[in-house]
């Protein structure tokens, strides 16, 4: 009797753990930053316009920043320079600006330097012609960042905005 009564326990125990088992998430879109499969992606035929036109056209997708700032250095410039001569180019595109910042400093700190750096890089892009309705900014503060450690050359790396063509 005690070994019926330790089996059905188990087995009771057991139902109620799988019972709570977490149900696998509905088909998420990729994070924002990744360009994934599209039209035109990995045949060699872009789309002109498209996301992997951009990403091919242009310096770079992504400035940085110096730490604790949002300020558009040289570089950067030069960057967001060839965003605003492909926009010119595609009128009817629209972007996000991700602002990103490292893991250093609280949540709602990095989430609002992420949102200064977004918007001036909107900023710069606006007085270079790119009618700002066009843009929108999000910030992911510390919560995305695209290099791992705890070291100068992570937290560099993840000091930036990164800018997605929406269609």
């Amino acid at each position: 009797m005690a070994r019926l009564t330790t089996t059905l326990t188990v087995a009771v125990a057991l139902i109620a753990v799988a019972g709570c088992a977490k149900k696998p998430p509905a088909d998420l879109p990729p994070p924002p930053g990744n360009s994934g499969p599209g039209p035109g992606s990995g045949d060699g035929n872009i789309v002109p316009g498209s996301r992997a036109d951009f990403e091919r056209s242009v310096t770079s997708n992504t400035i940085h920043f110096a730490l604790d700032q949002y300020d558009i250095n040289a570089e950067s410039r030069a960057i967001l320079d060839s965003q605003a001569t492909w926009l010119a180019r595609y009128p009817n595109v629209a972007v996000s600006l991700e602002g990103h910042a490292d893991e250093r400093g609280t949540r709602e700190y990095n989430l609002a330097l992420g949102d200064r750096r977004a918007n001036s890089a909107k900023n710069y892009l606006a007085a270079r012609g790119v009618n700002p309705a066009r843009i929108s900014t999000i910030s992911y503060g510390k919560e995305r960042p695209i290099a791992l450690g705890s070291d100068e050359q992570a937290w560099a790396q993840n000091r930036r905005a990164v800018t997605i063509v929406l269609n």
